[in-house]
């Protein structure tokens, strides 16, 4: 079996945004391990409409190019990291409907998460763990809350996420988990398609 691929997605596009910074922070500690290979899919590089198909994708393709696209990506990966803010208690918009825009690629595939902004984006990751239920992925118990101290520290330039102990042990164990998630989930869809094909 070949090294899971996990893709890091940054969950918001506006101007001026926080989120590249925990994603990168996420990806180079990734980076330093052997068992999983990270990717960051930012969705400023997959722009979609508000959700307009005629059908949900649990129903049947898409005919979009920027949609096939979009799930395309999805598809090549074997589980995610969002890295989500918060927004009026919930998670951004676009990241609900790039949510929206798959199904199957989503399916048996572990998320994780790292939040960012008010209680760490608590509830945003709340409720983005009840989406991915819904979307059959397998939402990992730990995960990473950046919180208003280290947020504005690191918003202002005046520390990095790296200087927080407490962040990088979360990190650590957040992606100890996702690996046993990946790695278990993968070998699991490998002989449910070698099962069919037999």
């Amino acid at each position: 079996m070949t090294k899971p691929r996990i893709g890091i997605i940054i969950s918001t596009t506006r101007e001026g945004r926080f989120g590249d910074k925990p994603a990168r922070w996420i990806h180079d500690i990734g980076a330093r391990r052997s068992d999983l290979d990270f990717e960051i899919i930012d969705l400023r590089d997959y722009p979609l409409p508000f959700f307009d198909e005629v059908r949900s994708p649990a129903y049947g393709p898409s005919e979009r190019p920027d949609v096939k696209r979009w799930q395309a990506k999805l598809a090549s990966l074997d589980g995610f990291v969002f890295v989500t803010a918060e927004y009026n208690r919930s998670m951004p918009a676009v990241l609900k409907n790039a949510l929206d825009y798959a199904y199957a690629e989503w399916n048996r595939k572990p998320a994780a998460f790292v939040g960012y902004g008010p209680l760490g984006a608590a509830r945003a990751v709340e409720h983005l763990r009840n989406s991915a239920v819904e979307l059959q992925m397998a939402p990992t118990r730990t995960g990473v809350h950046i919180t208003m101290e280290p947020f504005l520290a690191v918003a202002k330039g005046q520390k990095s996420l790296v200087d927080y102990d407490y962040l990088n042990q979360g990190a650590q164990a957040t992606l100890d988990e996702l690996a046993w998630w990946a790695k278990a989930l993968k070998a699991a869809r490998e002989a449910a398609v070698q099962k069919a094909a037999a």
